[in-house]
Parts: structure tokens; C-alpha cells; sequence
């Protein structure tokens, strides 16, 4: 073993030599070298270190990944690494991610190289998903240690990883248990090698035990450092949409292009209009095209004075403000039936400063497609030369307009560039309607409509729509004919079960979109046991996920049994007891979320068609990018640019957008931000490749979301 040790240190000194320059970050000749802001990524095809590109991608932080299991892939040598720029060394990587401590064969040359790189320029390296063992500063987990499963334990952050990267956090790091049935997770529990420069981040305690082993943490050594993780995980899992953040902080130094934060916007439609009722006798709502029981009569939901002085007490509780997409035509005929009254309307006006208001149209009329609905399901009607039928252009800008108009004489807040149509219509609509109404772009143009709410489950992409932007929105799956607890869990109970169990077999008939439930549920219990917690936890992942998107419910869910509050209570509350107050929650209006998602897939084009460079050397970042690109970046706090405060302060770091005018952009750093200095090294870089870990089903195939989980 001494021999192997001393050969690999031969080798690396050979490669720094090779690179003409000394160990460390300072220079013999005062020259400080470059460090260009991009992250290598070594892959070996498993979740983990797709899982960290994953986190970059939705920060627009600029990776290259190289695939282990490519056979023509390029070779990690000193050349590939680094180089010289106008008579300045170059490291082309901030921060080199690989899948486990050393994936390399024994005595690798491209190990060699990296562990020279990471010295010369005080790189760090994070260790995707590594076994405990001394080569990655931890004893083996038969000494005292723990290998197995943490499905459902929580993990905590320690006080070191409060006051370091993980600062975001308010310490509970609770790990999945989707499905009993699966294994969600894997982890190695040790503790330090005595004598080892190691900084524990992430704990848990051993199962058994009252022990804690490390998840997460630094290991120094050789003039190296490595954030060692020993538990894997996926892109989806919570726990890792928890530590994503602080992983790429600590690998970057805080330092770095793109941005994330955890956003949460909820639209409530249908406001001052009436949804109809589930009818839990015939399985279906009257009303709908396809209740066809002539006997049936509608039975509306809608909101009461009551229903809305609940609303705004509970956002003042949570500090958070619901977006109402509002029907005028609801007033309108409330009040010709009611003698001229609409208590909730005049309730709503009165207190119309609570909320944020957008157009949903005045009547909620369909806008696509004539709809044939002497048919079930419904058809598109024809022409006589068989051409489609479209809802004319005048029809859709008055539906527009006169809700406008509507909206603007009660005094309604509005921003008129922002509209969601009744049901998304105008917009295409599988299988009946294979193309946007032609119509639609016309009026939108005629009433100056700049965003334009989208079903995120039929279009999850930003597109244009004439001179409208989507705004793509997350339907909670919270049923708008629903007002009741047990209605909500009657029609669930008909959509996800089996023929055989009097359900619709919709989920034998659409395996890879739904899944049947094993057994109905229990129409006084399903909701709050089974519906409640899978409906926190899909959007509560979409807040951890950096997705700006919004989630849309109906009015009807804010009435009667007000059953969408225990979803939001649960994401709320669940984020509050995860992350510390300085990492709120993003509270966005529509026109700001679709500038938002557009910003980034501008920056996104722009990134991966090679665009942006972006470098530091000493305390300055700089950033070349086209002209009229929004840039974004994550800094310390602090930073500065052109004499002014650089971005918005957010997880103890600033980050923003800042337009590019086509020039170099300057940012300058604090000095808490400087660069590590120059570590003695110790021990010889690690020559064993790391040993095969495990990856249960519920990582490698992660668990969905379904009913049953």
C-alpha cells in the first residue's frame, strides 16, 4: 500500500508540474488565475449525479457532463481541465461533481488529474453518493455505523451546516416513505476516522442507537476538499430538494450563474360565479355535456360572506395572498334572481384590496371550437365543407372586454395585460381540438392581453398565443364540482377505481397516466388520510423544485366544507417547519411568474447554445453575454456591480436578474467571499476506486404520485 500511495503522489506532482504552476490558488508570480464559472460533471448514468444537473439546469447554473459509460467520451486530462487565457491561467471549472469518491480504476490517470486540478486551483469536488470509508474521511459503517434504509426517519442539519452552506435550513431534514411497499432510500451512517479533517453537515441518528453517523459532509485532505454524501437519492426526493441548494452553494462558494428560490402561487377561479355540484348518485355533475339524465339539475356551489372573511383571515395568518380569476357574468345573474342583492359580491369588492384579481372572462363561455354536444363525448362542429366551426373573434373580445370593464367599475386591482379563459378554451383541447382557435390570437391582440393562463398538464411549455404569453398552471387535484369533503372523495373514488369496484376504469383504460386504487376510500376519512397528504406533497414539490408556476383550485373549494385549506395549511405549514426565515416562500402574481419562466428560457437558449462566459479572478466576476439578455446570478452577500448592491437578498445569499447591454458585466465581492487559501497536503489522494453502492427501486424508479402511495 505505501508504494501505490507514493507512485499516485509522484503522479500528481508531475501533472501540477505539467501544469507550470504551484499547489494552491496564489500564484508564485502574482499572476491570480481565472476561474470560469461552470461545473464538470462526471456521470455514471445513476440518479445522484443526475439528480445535481438536474439542480442546475433549473437554476441555469452552466454545466458540461461527461458520461462515464460513453465509450467515445472525451478523456479527463490536464489539457481538458485547464488552460491559459490572454497570458492568465485558466481553470475551466468552478466545481467538479462526481458520481462517488472515485470512480476510476486503481492508479487512473484522469483521477490523478482531477486530484492535481483540485489542488492547484482549490476546486472542491462533491461526491454524489459514496460508501463510508476512510478514503472519503469516514470509518466503515461495521464500526459502529449503520447500511440500510431511512425510509421515513429524519435526518437534522448540524450546527456547522446552520452557520455553512445549509444556513437556509431550520434543521429537520425529514426522509421519504412514499410506499411501504418500496425502499425510497439508502444510506451509509459513520462517523469520522480519527485524526480526519471532517466537518459533519447533515446527521442522523443510527437506527438502534443513540449515535448520530454523518449524510453529509466536508472532508479536507492532500489540499483537497470533498462534500462527501453518503445516502442516494433522486431529483424528485425530498430530502434531496432540500440539501440541492446548499450542495450547490458549498461546491460553488456561493459564487455562481442562475438562481433558485421556492415560489407558490395559488388561483382561485370561478370567483362570484357558481360551480356546479358532483352528483354522487348518478357519477356525474349536472350541468356537464356528459350528464345526460334528463331528470338531473345543476346544484351550484358558490362562496358565501362567511367563506370569503375566512379567506382573508387566513392569508394574514400565513402572509400569503390568493389570486382570485374572477366572472362578472356570476354577479350579474346572482342579482337578476335576487332581486338586485349579491352579498358575496359586495362582501369581495369591499375587501378587493386583499387579494389579486385576473380577468377569467365574463360569462366563462367555451372560446375554442363550436361544441357539438348532441354527442358524448363532445365533437367539434363542422361547416358544411367539413371545416371546423370557431367561436368568432368579436365573441372571444367581448368575453374579454366586458369583464374589464366589469372588473374595473367595482374597482377591481387589475393588470390588463394578464386573462385566463374559462377551461383554458380557445387554446387547443385533446383529442377534440387539435389546434388553438384561430380567433383566439385576434382578440387577444384587440385587448392588449400580454399573459395568458395554460393547463400545465396539456401544455407544461411557455408558448406564444399572438401576442400573449402562456403562463402554464398547476391543476390541484382538488375538484371544482366539489364544495364537500365526501363529494371530493365520492368522484375520486369513481375516477381511480376499477370497473369491478363501481368505479369508471378510466385507470385500466390510461395505466401510464393513472393509477387504480387498490380499494375505494372511505368517503368520511379519504379525504383528510389519503387525498390531504399526496396532494401536500405533489405541491409542495413543485415549491422545493425552483418552479414559479402557479396552482389553480375553484371558488367551490373555498365554500361549504372549504376543503382546498387543509392542502394549503399542509404546504405552508410543512414549509415553514423546513427552512429558516431568511428563505421564504415567493409569492408571485401572473404577469411576474410568466416574466419569470420566460427570462429563464431566453437565458436557458442562450447557455446552451455556448453564449454566456462568465469567469472570476480575485474579488471580480464577470459576465459576457448578448445584448439585451437578462443575466442571472447567485453572489454573496454584498456584492456589488457598477457601485450598487447587486440582487435581493434570499438563503443568505443576493440573486437576480441584471440586463446585459451587450458590454462585460462587472460584479464585485465582498471580502468574505475570498477564494480558500492554500492547504498543505497531508495524505495522497485516494487510489481505490470507490465500492458498489446500493440503489433501491424507489430511487432508481421513484416512486409516483398516485392515491395509493
Amino acid at each position: 500500500m505505501t508504494r501505490t500511495l507514493r507512485t499516485t503522489m509522484l503522479t500528481v506532482g508531475a501533472l501540477i508540474a505539467a501544469l507550470g504552476l504551484p499547489t494552491g490558488a496564489a500564484h508564485a508570480d502574482g499572476t491570480t488565475p481565472r476561474i470560469d464559472l461552470r461545473v464538470l460533471i462526471v456521470s455514471d448514468g445513476g440518479p445522484s449525479t443526475d439528480a445535481i444537473a438536474a439542480e442546475l439546469t433549473a437554476a441555469g447554473t452552466p454545466y458540461t457532463e461527461i458520461d462515464l459509460n460513453d465509450s467515445g467520451r472525451t478523456v479527463i486530462d490536464a489539457g481538458f481541465l485547464a488552460d491559459t487565457v490572454d497570458g492568465r491561467p485558466r481553470a475551466r471549472f468552478q466545481a467538479v461533481v462526481l458520481p462517488n469518491d472515485n470512480p476510476f480504476p486503481a492508479g487512473s490517470a484522469e483521477m490523478a488529474a482531477l486530484a492535481a486540478y483540485e489542488q492547484t486551483y482549490a476546486i472542491p469536488q462533491v461526491d454524489a453518493y459514496t460508501y463510508a470509508r476512510p478514503e472519503a474521511g469516514l470509518q466503515y459503517p461495521v464500526h459502529g455505523g449503520y447500511s440500510g434504509s431511512l425510509d421515513g426517519a429524519e435526518a437534522e442539519v448540524t450546527a456547522a451546516g446552520k452557520s455553512g452552506p445549509f444556513g437556509y435550513l431550520d434543521g429537520a431534514v425529514p426522509f421519504e416513505d412514499n410506499d411501504p411497499a418500496i425502499g425510497e432510500s439508502y444510506a451509509y451512517l459513520s462517523t469520522p476516522v480519527a485524526g480526519a479533517d471532517f466537518t459533519p453537515y447533515v446527521e442522523a441518528t443510527v437506527p438502534g442507537q443513540s449515535t448520530k453517523g454523518t449524510l453529509v459532509g466536508e472532508y479536507k485532505h492532500d489540499g483537497r476538499r470533498e462534500l462527501v454524501v453518503t445516502f442516494v437519492y433522486n431529483r424528485y426526493q425530498q430530502q434531496f430538494r432540500l440539501l440541492a441548494r446548499g450542495i450547490v452553494e458549498w461546491m460553488t462558494g456561493g459564487v455562481h450563474l442562475g438562481a433558485s428560490r421556492n415560489y407558490f402561487a395559488v388561483h382561485v377561479d370561478d370567483v362570484f360565479a357558481a360551480d356546479d355540484r358532483w352528483n354522487t348518485e348518478l357519477n356525474c355533475t349536472p350541468g356537464d355535456v356528459d350528464c345526460t339524465d334528463p331528470n338531473a339539475e345543476p346544484d351550484p356551489i358558490r362562496m358565501t360572506t362567511a367563506d370569503v372573511d375566512h379567506a382573508t383571515a387566513w392569508q394574514t395568518e400565513n402572509d400569503f395572498t390568493l389570486d382570485l380569476a374572477y366572472n362578472g357574468a356570476g354577479s350579474v345573474g346572482h342579482r337578476g334572481d335576487n332581486n338586485g342583492d349579491d352579498a358575496l359580491a359586495d362582501k369581495l369588492i369591499a375587501d378587493r384590496a386583499e387579494f389579486r384579481w385576473i380577468n377569467h372572462t365574463y360569462t366563462h363561455a367555451f372560446l375554442g371550437c363550436v361544441q357539438d354536444t348532441s354527442v358524448v363525448p363532445w365533437r367539434c362542429a363542422t361547416n358544411a365543407d367539413g371545416s371546423t366551426q370557431w367561436v368568432g373573434r368579436s365573441d372571444i373580445a367581448d368575453e374579454i372586454a366586458t369583464n374589464r370593464v366589469w372588473g374595473a367599475s367595482a374597482g377591481l386591482p387589475l393588470e390588463n395585460g394578464e386573462l385566463v379563459t374559462g377551461e383554458h378554451s380557445g387554446m387547443k383541447v385533446l383529442p377534440q381540438q387539435t389546434e388553438d382557435n384561430p380567433n383566439l390570437a385576434l382578440a387577444l391582440d384587440d385587448n392588449d392581453i400580454d399573459w395568458l393562463g395554460s393547463d400545465n398538464s396539456r401544455e407544461p411549455d411557455q408558448r406564444q398565443v399572438g401576442p400573449a404569453t402562456t403562463v402554464p398552471r398547476y391543476p390541484m387535484n382538488v375538484f371544482y364540482n366539489a364544495g364537500r369533503a365526501a363529494e371530493q372523495v365520492d368522484e375520486y373514488n369513481w375516477i381511480y377505481t376499477s370497473r369491478a369496484q363501481g368505479g369508471s376504469g378510466i385507470c385500466e383504460d390510461n395505466p401510464a397516466t393513472a393509477t387504480c386504487l387498490s380499494a375505494p376510500l372511505d368517503t368520511a376519512t379519504g379525504y383528510a388520510e389519503v387525498i390531504v397528504p399526496l396532494e401536500k406533497r405533489i405541491a409542495l414539490g413543485h415549491v422545493l423544485a425552483n418552479d414559479p408556476k402557479p396552482h389553480f383550485i375553484h371558488q367551490s373549494n373555498l365554500a361549504e366544507d372549504r376543503i382546498a385549506y387543509p392542502v394549503l395549511d399542509g404546504v405552508l405549514d410543512g414549509y415553514t417547519a423546513l427552512f429558516a426565515t431568511n428563505t421564504p416562500v415567493v409569492n408571485l402574481r401572473m404577469k411576474d411568474i410568466g416574466a419569470e419562466l420566460r427570462r429563464r428560457a431566453a437565458w436557458k437558449t442562450a447557455v446552451q447554445a455556448g453564449d454566456v462566459t462568465a469567469y472570476r479572478i480575485g474579488d471580480t466576476v464577470t459576465v459576457e453575454a448578448p445584448d439585451e439578455l437578462a443575466v442571472t446570478a447567485t453572489l454573496p452577500t454584498g456584492t456589488t456591480s457598477a457601485g450598487a448592491a447587486f440582487g435581493e437578498a434570499y438563503a443568505g445569499a443576493v440573486s437576480g436578474w441584471t440586463p446585459s447591454a451587450g458590454a462585460p458585466l462587472d460584479f464585485t465581492l465582498p471580502a468574505s467571499a475570498a477564494l480558500p487559501a492554500d492547504e498543505s497536503a497531508e495524505t495522497a489522494p485516494a487510489t481505490k476506486p470507490a465500492p458498489d453502492t446500493k440503489v433501491p427501486d424507489g430511487v432508481s424508479e421513484p416512486v409516483p404520485y398516485t392515491a395509493e402511495s
